[in-house]
């Protein structure tokens, strides 16, 4: 009786040769996700007046106001400048994860799965 080959997977070489692959593949991600959480992204706003920055972690590490931006009579332009600085530097660390995460699918043969 002749054995059939399933689509390329029914040798066991084959699923081998998938496992190891998958392996790697999966200590890469491991290790991009290490080094995407140790990152820092810096933003500011206001010209420079609110400065912060995001870990990879997406938590905030640190924020510097200028003090010439402190006006008691006007507390709503501080927080809008903290808001945009720190929405800004989160994208600049969405951005770095999406293109890592895109950088490490078409050398794994997923054809962009991520």
């Amino acid at each position: 009786m002749a054995r059939q080959n399933f689509g390329g997977f029914g040798g066991g070489a084959n699923m081998q040769q998938l496992m190891r692959q998958a392996q790697k593949m999966q200590q890469q991600m491991e290790e991009a996700q290490t080094q995407l959480d140790a990152a820092e992204y810096e933003a500011a706003s206001g010209g420079g007046m609110v400065s912060v920055k995001v870990t990879g972690k997406r938590e905030l590490a640190s924020i510097t106001i200028d003090p010439q931006v402190v006006d008691p009579d006007d507390i709503e332009m501080l927080q809008d400048l903290i808001m945009a600085a720190v929405n800004e530097a989160l994208r600049k660390g969405e951005e770095a994860r999406e293109a890592a995460m895109n950088r490490m699918a078409p050398g794994m043969g997923m054809g962009g799965l991520f």
